[in-house]
Order: structure tokens, then sequence, then C-alpha cells
């Protein structure tokens, strides 16, 4: 059965600067012809933003939770908290997870919704880098290469990936197994992970990227934002 409504949960710190572009594009992603009857909500965390990053997401129309402690576990869970809580609850509810700093394709929820009306618990995606102005040369084809070395020459691939950036879950799925854990880093994967544990049917799929952010300052330590930090280093670039 195809979710009754939808929920886009995004993560922020001090994302002022990045979350415009963001929401947009979130935004164009909900007014997807395969969706207009469908209810949609985007809500945003700010976690221990000092800059303006709630009053942007506001002025986009998105609903706002603020949190403090830099975790992005909480973050996300906090979100998803807040949209079970404005739709009715679990059943029937989709959360599709991105983050503040990436670019979701115009798609991006009717790939999704359409995955779930194909019976599938969540949907895992893949990411390209959106390259920086102070990239290395090189930077962009060496994740390329790092990233796909897994991908068949032919056929569908069933990538190792998990990216907060390009997540799917049905809520009941997600209430099922406890949501995101609150730790500070792979919050993303610990639900994927968890998922599985509990029979819930989950699709790898790199049919629908996400763009996200190629900087070297990353907000999260020991997630994407450091493999591309050891990338540069391979380069002998300083991050």
């Amino acid at each position: 059965m195809r979710p009754r409504a939808l929920a886009v949960l995004v993560p922020a710190h001090n994302e002022q600067d990045l979350l415009p572009r963001s929401l947009e594009a979130i935004r164009a992603a909900a007014q997807h012809p395969a969706l207009c009857a469908v209810p949609a909500i985007i809500v945003v965390t700010a976690d221990s933003c000092s800059d303006a990053t709630v009053t942007t997401a506001l002025r986009a129309g998105a609903q706002v939770v603020q949190v403090g402690g830099r975790n992005v576990g909480l973050a996300r869970a906090a979100a998803a908290d807040r949209a079970l809580e404005m739709l009715g609850g679990p059943e029937g509810l989709w959360l599709a997870s991105t983050d503040a700093d990436s670019l979701v394709p115009p798609d991006w929820l009717a790939f999704q919704y359409a995955r779930a009306g194909q019976g599938w618990d969540a949907v895992v995606g893949t990411v390209t880098v959106i390259p920086g102005p102070h990239h290395p040369p090189c930077l962009a084809a060496r994740h390329q290469v790092r990233y796909t070395a897994s991908r068949p020459a032919y056929g569908p691939w069933t990538h190792p990936h998990v990216h907060g950036a390009n997540l799917g879950v049905s809520a009941e799925s997600y209430v099922a197994v406890g949501g995101f854990p609150p730790v500070p880093v792979g919050e993303d994967r610990g639900l994927v992970a968890a998922l599985g544990r509990g029979g819930h049917r989950v699709l790898r799929t790199a049919e629908c990227p996400v763009a996200t952010s190629g900087r070297l300052r990353p907000r999260a330590r020991g997630g994407f934002g450091d493999h591309l930090v050891g990338l540069a280093l391979e380069e002998g670039a300083s991050p």
C-alpha cells in the first residue's frame, strides 16, 4: 500500500548558507505530479545552532525542532517524532531523510513513494559529491572509483552504502525497530542494521542518487565528510 503522507527529516547544525537550496530541492520533489494528492511536510531539527538556521527553515515553510548536544542521531529522531505527532502516528506514513547540505533530485520523493507501494519497508540510496572550490583536482574521480568499486558491469547494484542524506523508511517499520539510535555518527547505519535484523524489506538502490556537499570541514566527525578529508590528504591537500 502506498503511503498516505510523507515527511522529510533534515538535521542541521549552523546551516544557514546551504539550507535554503536544500529546502528548495525538497519542496520541488514534494510537488512531483505523482504526489499531487499526498500530504508532505518538512521537519528541520536545528541542533545547537548559533546562526540563522531556525529563521531560514521557518521562512521556507518547514517545521522546526530545536535540540542541543550536537548529536545527529538525536536530531533525526527528534524530526521523526515531530512528524509522527503532526501526521497522526506511524500507520501509512513514510519518513524520508536527507541532509541540510544535500540536494535531492526532483523525483526523489516520488521514487520512494513508488517503492513503498511495491512493498519495500525502506529505501537505502546513494550519493554523488558536489565539487567544492578548494578540492584537489582528482578528488571527485578518486571518490567515485572507490565508491563504486563493488558495482557490477551489468545489472542492478546492491550497493553497500548507507547515507542519512538518501534514506527512506515506513514509519511503522521505523517505530518497530526503535528508530534512529542516539549516536553522534552512524545513526543511519544503525537504523538500517536494525531493520535488517527485524526482517523488514530493505531496498538498496543506486537509481535515485542525492547530491551532497563535498566540503572538507564536515559537521559530524567520523562520517562521510571524513572519508573525503582522507582522500584529500592522500592527494597532499590541506582540508
